[in-house]
């Protein structure tokens, strides 16, 4: 197949979603082996680009904060001495127009990119196994929050991240579930309800209140 795609000329992406507290280990362990996989998608497979993902063994996201230290530091790591483009996947527990959804997708959004990720897939809201349950939404939350954080001292990212995962990581039993795609979209104009505005508007609140500076 890698044959086939390169005589076309096609872009492409491998990847791969390291499970931490699984067969490979802990934190140290997981990014050992994330690094690992990321320059064999390259040297071995010819990626034109490395999609990222830590899951968390027992919550199946990437936002946690386990999973969320792995991908910080396998993605500073490479950015500081590889140019290869670097990307990553969106899985928060929450459901689509719920602020704890959005807050996740801002947490992960932050850290990618202070550590140096180029690229992202998009957010999987619901862990990405509950069937329409992505919107458009937790996407511009993801682009609004990168934007606000670019150029933002490491330091002060972290800073702030650690108040935000703080907010809901103690959620991850009783998550709220969210609602679907046409429950909360109007499906005819393709644009979100009053209630997901609101929420939206929530979520920057509190943002902005723990120290993002964002519209």
């Amino acid at each position: 197949m890698i044959a086939g795609w390169l005589r076309n000329g096609n872009i492409i992406m491998v990847e791969q979603m390291p499970i931490f507290g699984g067969y490979i280990g802990g934190i140290e362990e997981t990014a050992i082996c994330d690094v690992a996989t990321t320059l064999t998608s390259f040297t071995l497979l010819n990626a034109s680009y490395h999609l990222d993902g830590p899951i968390h063994i027992r919550w199946g996201v990437t936002t946690s904060r386990e999973t969320l230290q792995i991908a910080g530091h396998v993605a500073a790591a490479l950015d500081a001495h590889t140019e290869l483009l670097l990307a990553n996947q969106y899985y928060p527990i929450a459901g689509p127009c719920t602020e704890m959804c959005l807050l996740e997708i801002a947490a992960q959004a932050m850290l990618d990119t202070a550590s140096g990720r180029e690229l992202v897939s998009g957010c999987a809201s619901a862990k990405g196994v509950a069937e329409d349950c992505t919107t458009g939404m937790e996407a511009r939350m993801l682009g609004e929050v990168a934007t606000a954080a670019a150029g933002m001292a490491v330091d002060d990212v972290n800073a702030i991240l650690d108040r935000l995962v703080s907010s809901y990581e103690k959620q991850y039993l009783t998550a709220p579930p969210g609602r679907m795609f046409q429950e909360c979209y109007n499906v005819r104009r393709i644009v979100p309800t009053k209630e997901y505005l609101r929420v939206y508007e929530n979520a920057l609140e509190e943002l902005n209140r723990l120290g993002l500076d964002i519209g």
